[in-house]
């Protein structure tokens, strides 16, 4: 967790006479830096979303370095999270700090999460600076980390929005904090969504223009959360967290040979209950530990021409952890950290086996700090135990991840930093039991990361506030690839891929305080990657890009602020790639460039918003077949108290 309970106290002598003070709470979050970070690091708070316009988190995350999200169109399509072309399986979610599972698909959808009730969404790539965290939190080559908005409040808060927009958008939402006593606060997120998303689009087929609209991309989400913060002493807080998640949508299918059809649909439900200690034992111990139990249902409805498809799957997952920090000296710090996962997935398929995963992860992490060098060492130990109820279970695995990083100052505001990260991901359960592509011999899907980078900032004058540049070139290797590729008669899932990666992540960003009331904010990010294909030099593809990973990518949003209204301008880029790893002109996909502008206002508890989006109406596809929507509008009005 990034908000940590901070404890002081303070007395006042004077002479002939005694007086103590009462203890003072202090309230305070970390603050992140993508200056003083050892690797890549990217962040957004909450008011630079609501400076930049943008209303969820895949859009939020598109405006990362280095990042691929895929988008299967509409509001009802999948979205999942890639960095640098290690695709959505090796990206780690953490939500308040504990990260989500899904051991069945090993991939999590970032559109199920609102931006109403988040303060802060942070990426890092490899090895991250904060060792004060789980062992699982290590285990990823990539995390993203999304926090909600702290509920510690000496005052009752009240926040109301209701956002609307094309294609029958409508989403409410409500966030009530109040406290309870001078030791607790509770606080209750409610939000509902819904919208028919049925945009028209044009496609071309061959010569031939078709206009149409899309199809069974409706959606209706409810999410809703009850938190509470209890201090039980000075420097020792407990924090409880219930989430429920509940979505009824349709999946937008792809249009292949003009045809819009599609008659799946997918119920999601979701249900965690979480309780989190975090305590300063002394000046040199730091303590937390949390306990997690998870739920996830999903039905699968689907209709073609042949018969009715219906699958059930659900997953439980009970979570435990804890981090125990010494400062050992004042630059030196240790931690040590263990945690067990237990998972459980059943379905309604045929054949079914039951399978069952108990994980261990055991890390123990240094950071040493000395003057204009600061190094970060630490090392996961993963244990995992495969059982089923029937048929034979995938193998269990043991393995040691080693990472490294460090940043040394150069001098002023120059610094270099370096890091290097081996981590795997493990066959997911769909990998090895679904169906007859399951192959329960997969071995882990092994990652060494390289990166070595530069960033400056500096404060210039009165009016530019600061500049800030990073510039990283990283190189990486992925062995042990598992994919599917066709037997005898079926595909199978099998370790037979290499792939290379190396390529370059450029950020800058400014602020401008032009006079009292007057300001421009500048972000702007940039990236070329170049991930290959290294499996087999007798191959048609060998040495081609990746199916999905773009050459060239870049981001860019400039915001002014006046004492009427605030104005941004967002843009996103995407290069020319291919559908496919065999690179030929029929998997080609052309780049494309989306614009939108945001237009606020605040008075008083009010602010309204206006987003005019993808301002060139263009249909592109960020999955081949899979068009978004062209010109769309979206309204927001907010009520804080």
């Amino acid at each position: 967790m990034l908000t940590p309970m901070l404890a002081m106290s303070a007395s006042a002598i004077v002479p002939d006479s005694v007086h103590t003070l009462q203890s003072v709470i202090v309230t305070a979050s970390s603050r992140l830096s993508t200056m003083r970070a050892g690797s890549p690091l990217q962040f957004f708070t909450s008011k630079d979303l609501q400076r930049m316009g943008v209303a969820d988190v895949a859009e939020a995350v598109k405006h990362f370095a280095g990042v691929q999200v895929r988008d299967y169109g509409g509001i009802g399509g999948l979205k999942t999270v890639g960095v640098r072309g290690l695709g959505a399986m090796h990206t780690g979610v953490s939500y308040d700090g504990v990260m989500i599972g899904n051991s069945q698909s090993g991939q999590v959808d970032i559109s199920r999460f609102a931006l109403d009730n988040i303060s802060l969404i942070w990426l890092s790539i490899g090895q991250q600076d904060d060792i004060f965290v789980s062992a699982r939190q290590y285990a990823s080559a990539a995390t993203l980390n999304i926090e909600t908005l702290p509920i510690l409040s000496d005052s009752t808060k009240f926040i109301a929005n209701v956002r609307t927009g094309s294609f029958g958008l409508l989403s409410p939402s409500t966030l009530w904090v109040q406290p309870v006593g001078k030791r607790a606060v509770v606080s209750a997120f409610a939000n509902w969504e819904r919208a028919d998303g049925n945009y028209p689009f044009t496609l071309y087929n061959g010569v031939q223009r078709i206009h149409t609209k899309r199809y069974n991309s409706d959606v209706s989400i409810w999410r809703a959360e009850l938190n509470a913060s209890y201090l039980l002493a000075q420097g020792h807080t407990l924090r409880a967290k219930l989430y429920g998640f509940s979505s009824k949508r349709g999946i937008p299918g792809g249009i292949v040979y003009d045809n819009p059809y599609s008659a799946e649909r997918l119920t999601d439900r979701n249900a965690f209950v979480q309780l989190s200690y975090e305590g300063k034992l002394s000046d040199a111990w730091l303590m937390k530990a949390a306990a997690k139990w998870n739920y996830q249902w999903n039905r699968d409805f689907n209709r073609d021409a042949a018969r009715e498809k219906i699958d059930k799957f659900r997953q439980n997952e009970t979570y435990a952890t804890a981090t125990a920090m010494w400062k050992i000296t004042h630059g030196l710090r240790i931690a040590l950290a263990q945690d067990f996962m237990h998972n459980f997935l059943s379905t309604t398929l045929a054949n079914c086996p039951y399978p069952t995963r108990n994980s261990w992860f055991t890390s123990l992490a240094a950071v040493y700090e000395w003057k204009n060098l600061k190094l970060n060492a630490s090392v996961l130990n993963t244990i995992l135990n495969e059982s089923v109820r029937t048929g034979s279970e995938g193998n269990d695995c043991h393995r040691l991840s080693p990472s490294l990083s460090l940043t040394w100052q150069l001098s002023g505001n120059l610094r270099l930093r370096a890091s290097y990260k081996d981590i795997f991901r493990v066959p997911t359960l769909n990998d090895l039991y679904y169906l007859l592509i399951g192959n329960t011999n997969l071995k882990p899907e092994k990652t060494k990361q390289w990166n070595l980078g530069l960033t400056w900032n500096k404060h210039v004058s009165p009016i530019v506030d600061y500049i800030s540049f990073t510039a990283d070139a990283y190189y990486g290797n992925v062995h042990d690839k598992i994919q599917a590729v066709p037997t005898m008669f079926i595909w199978k899932m099998k370790n037979i891929g290499r792939v290379r990666m190396k390529g370059v992540d450029l950020t800058a960003g400014a602020q401008l305080l032009w006079q009292r009331d007057w300001s421009t904010f500048v972000q702007l990010s940039g990236s070329w990657i170049q991930a290959q294909d290294r499996t087999n030099r007798q191959d048609l593809f060998y040495g081609d890009q990746l199916a999905y990973t773009p050459q060239y990518s870049a981001s860019g949003s400039v915001s002014l602020h006046t004492p009427w209204v605030d104005v941004a301008y967002n843009l996103l880029f995407t290069g020319r790639r291919y559908s496919s790893g065999y690179n030929s002109a029929d998997t080609r996909m052309p780049s494309f460039t989306d614009h939108s502008v945001s237009l606020s206002r605040q008075w008083h508890q009010w602010r309204l918003q206006l987003d005019l989006r993808n301002l060139g109406g263009n249909n592109y596809e960020v999955v081949r077949f899979y068009p978004m929507p062209g010109f769309n509008w979206r309204a927001t009005l907010t009520y804080q108290l």
